[in-house]
């Protein structure tokens, strides 16, 4: 499973997230994560990917997109 697809199914399994509405340009307080639920998914991110995401910084005004490369970039280094 890619990335991608792995924060796309804690989207609609951890939060409820519409599949429909996980698309890379939206923004993610557009699926109602505020900075509690961001760093609530970070977690989940790190527990399920086996990654360390303490010094990304990301708000709710960022993208889906931006959240999967900041996440791919942490994946492959």
């Amino acid at each position: 499973m890619s990335t991608s697809e792995e924060i796309s199914t804690l989207l609609v399994t951890k939060f409820g997230t519409d599949p429909e509405a996980i698309r890379p340009n939206v923004p993610l307080h557009r699926l109602r994560l505020d900075s509690l639920a961001l760093e609530e998914l970070r977690l989940h991110i790190e527990d399920r990917l086996d990654v360390d995401l303490e010094d990304v910084a990301l708000t709710s005004r960022d993208t889906v997109g931006r959240l999967v490369e900041a996440v791919q970039g942490k994946v492959t280094a």
